[in-house]
């Protein structure tokens, strides 16, 4: 393993920073703009401007007939009023990083600076690296990563294997966990409109009520997942909202039901979709309503492939220690848009551990999950991350 320091104070300096100043997708033009001068200043070609506030660095290792390989950082901010009382807090009211974006991003410029003077020093390595700082992972439906990929990422910038990270609160500081094959599900949002014929609540013979197939649709939709899929497939159908009617004693034209459906199989993800339109629609006959679905696809299923897995694995068993590394993790039901990315390039998502993260008053309060107002990243979690991007990054340069 080639040696190197890390410089772990400008990386706090660097996490802190974004921290207090969070920005929504789209709108990461100080932290893109930190991101960038990094980069310039350490000797990277960057480009700006794929997906509105994207940022790429580009590294030539030898004289660049090797292999090219992509990492990847997500930077945008959640739309949440941070609770922690940290001396870091949020600045910006209403907005935090309250999934460890700004950690991510602190990851990848330590292992940017580190990469950059072993270039410097080793002339044994050969190949491209690229480092793909992503604008709004957090929006949904067409991310910032779709985004970057259809205004040309992999085109200006090819690569032949991308990888990416995520803190996992709960997950001990200094492991690391992932899998081969579907490793995130894929996240879709569903309308159903039920529509009816209002009238006076004493007179229902002279109306035609869209809450019956409404209520029938929420007791249907659970059996989809117990009746419709192999019980070794997974699947979630979620009902975030429910809504008919405004007053006690009045029939209502209109029922409205909006799910999250989740799959962690390209064809459990189609099959839902096919059943849960054709149970809206049977239900609104059954009860002479009318259903109108409206189906978005969001994020689709993130899907590691086996080689890249293998050779994360073996990086990350040098870095964090054999017992240390789980490479055959559990799915996790959550979404992630860098499962677009995957469908281009061969790569994989590692999850590593933050700890006890949650803070209130400024005092540790034990774990917490991310998209919490009492959420941090852990500082204590930089240098293992951004000393697995630099061992990938050499290992993939001089063994391929």
């Amino acid at each position: 393993m080639v040696s190197f320091d890390l410089d772990l104070p400008a990386m706090k300096e660097w996490r802190h920073r974004i921290h207090q100043h969070p920005e929504l997708g789209f709108e990461e033009q100080a932290t893109s703009q930190l991101v960038a001068e990094c980069l310039q200043q350490w000797g990277y070609e960057v480009h700006r401007g794929l997906a509105q506030t994207g940022v790429v660095g580009r590294l030539v290792f030898g004289d660049g007939s090797g292999p090219r390989l992509g990492l990847r950082a997500d930077m945008d901010a959640l739309p949440l009023q941070e609770q922690t009382g940290l001396p870091w807090q949020s600045q910006i009211a209403g907005k935090m990083h309250a999934c460890g974006h700004d950690g991510h991003t602190a990851i990848l410029l330590g292992a940017a600076k580190a990469l950059a003077q072993i270039n410097t020093s080793d002339t044994t390595l050969n190949g491209t690296l690229h480092l793909i700082f992503q604008p709004a992972e957090e929006v949904g439906g067409q991310g910032g990563a779709q985004r970057m990929i259809d205004e040309g990422l992999f085109d200006q910038f090819p690569c032949d294997a991308i990888f990416a990270l995520h803190n996992f609160p709960g997950i001990a500081v200094g492991r690391c966990e992932f899998r081969s094959g579907p490793f995130m599900c894929s996240s879709d949002k569903v309308l159903i409109r039920f529509r009816g014929k209002g009238g006076h609540g004493g007179l229902p013979q002279l109306a035609v009520d869209p809450t019956q197939p409404l209520a029938a649709c929420v007791l249907g939709l659970q059996s989809l997942i117990a009746r419709n899929l192999d019980p070794l497939d997974s699947g979630v159908i979620s009902i975030g909202r429910l809504k008919a009617g405004e007053v006690y004693n009045i029939i209502p034209e209109e029922g409205l039901l909006e799910l999250s459906v989740r799959a962690l199989q390209p064809r459990v993800r189609e099959r839902l979709q096919q059943r849960i339109v054709a149970l809206a629609e049977q239900m609104a006959e059954a009860y002479e309503c009318t259903a109108q679905v409206e189906y978005e696809y969001g994020y689709p299923v993130l899907i590691n492939s086996e080689i890249e897995s293998l050779q994360i694995e073996m990086v990350a068993r040098e870095v964090f220690g054999a017992d240390q590394v789980n490479a055959s993790s559990q799915p996790l039901t959550g979404s992630e848009d860098f499962a677009y990315m995957l469908q281009q390039v061969p790569g994989c998502y590692v999850l590593i551990g933050n700890g006890d993260n949650g803070f209130a008053h400024g005092h540790r309060t034990g774990p917490c999950s991310v998209h919490n107002p009492h959420y941090d990243f852990n500082d204590e979690s930089l240098e293992g991350g951004a000393r697995l991007w630099v061992a990938l990054a050499t290992h993939y340069f001089s063994n391929q």
